[in-house]
C-alpha cells in the first residue's frame, strides 16, 4: 500500500515539510477542509508559522453510494459565488442567489455549487430520481449553513492572499475543487491544493485549476482512512476546538 501516516497531525507536519517556500510568508493562510482537513492544516500551520482557518465544504453523494460524489458545495467569504471556468467533469452550477434582506438568503448566496454533470446524467439514466439528488443537496446545504454559524475561521478575509487548501486526502477531488472555486470567489490571488494522499485521478483533475501537492499518489487508491493508522471521525467540537486555537 505504500506510505502510511500515523494520524492527521503527523500528516500535516509531513505536508508542511514539503512546502518550505511558504514558511512565514506574508499574506498567506492555510485553510483546512472541514472537518478532516482542519487538524492537518493546524499541524502544518504550526510548522510553517502561518495563520489557519477553515473552508466549509460538503460532498453530494449519490443515494445508496454515498462515497461517490455527483458534486460538492462550498461556502465562500465572498458576497456572491462566481462560477469559474469549466475544467473537467465538475462544472460550476447556479451559485449565487439574488440580493435580499434576509440573512439566511444572503448566506445561501455565498455557496459555490459544482456538479459532475456526465455522472448525474448516467445515474438518472440508471434509475436514480432527480428528486433524490435534490434532497441530498438540500440536506447538505442546510448542514453547510449550520456550520457557517458554528465554526470560527470560516469567514476569513482572503482577498489578495495566497491560500493553501488542505485536506486529509483526495479521493475524487470534488470537495477540494469546490473549495478552490470558493476561495477564488473570495478574492484569493493564488491557490494551492495540498493533501498527504490522493488518487491519481483527483490530482490530475485539480491540476487543471490550481497548483497541487500530494505526498503520496498510490496506483490503486482505497479509502482515505486506509492510509492512516489512526483515522478517527472528527466531531464539531473537535473541529471548533482546533479553530479556536488558530492565530488567524
Amino acid at each position: 500500500m505504500g506510505m502510511v501516516f500515523e494520524d492527521r497531525e503527523e500528516a500535516g507536519e509531513r505536508l508542511a515539510a514539503a512546502l518550505p517556500q511558504f514558511r512565514g510568508q506574508p499574506d498567506t493562510v492555510l485553510l483546512g477542509l472541514a472537518r478532516g482537513g482542519i487538524p492537518v492544516a493546524a499541524a502544518a500551520a504550526k510548522v510553517l508559522r502561518l495563520p489557519y482557518g477553515a473552508v466549509l465544504v460538503r460532498k453530494l453523494g449519490i443515494p445508496g453510494h454515498d462515497e461517490t460524489a455527483f458534486g460538492a458545495l462550498a461556502f465562500t467569504a465572498a458576497v456572491a459565488a462566481g462560477g469559474g471556468a469549466d475544467s473537467g467533469p465538475l462544472e460550476p452550477g447556479a451559485g449565487a442567489a439574488g440580493s435580499g434582506a434576509d440573512a439566511g438568503a444572503a448566506e445561501a448566496a455565498r455557496i459555490v455549487r459544482l456538479l459532475n454533470r456526465p455522472l448525474v446524467e448516467r445515474v438518472l439514466e440508471n434509475g436514480v430520481r432527480q428528486e433524490w439528488l435534490d434532497r441530498v443537496e438540500s440536506r447538505e446545504r442546510d448542514e453547510l449553513l449550520r456550520r457557517v454559524d458554528a465554526y470560527p475561521g470560516a469567514k476569513l478575509e482572503l482577498r489578495g492572499k495566497t491560500v493553501l487548501l488542505v485536506d486529509d486526502g483526495l479521493a475524487t477531488g470534488a470537495t477540494m475543487r469546490a473549495a478552490v472555486e470558493a476561495v477564488r470567489a473570495a478574492g484569493a490571488s493564488r491557490v494551492v491544493a495540498a493533501a498527504p494522499v490522493g488518487s491519481i485521478e483527483a490530482e490530475k483533475s485539480l491540476s487543471r485549476v490550481c497548483d497541487v501537492l500530494c505526498l503520496h499518489l498510490p496506483g490503486k487508491f482505497r479509502a482515505v482512512g486506509s492510509f492512516y493508522r489512526h483515522f478517527e471521525q472528527l466531531t464539531d467540537d473537535d473541529a471548533i476546538s482546533l479553530l479556536q486555537g488558530a492565530n488567524a
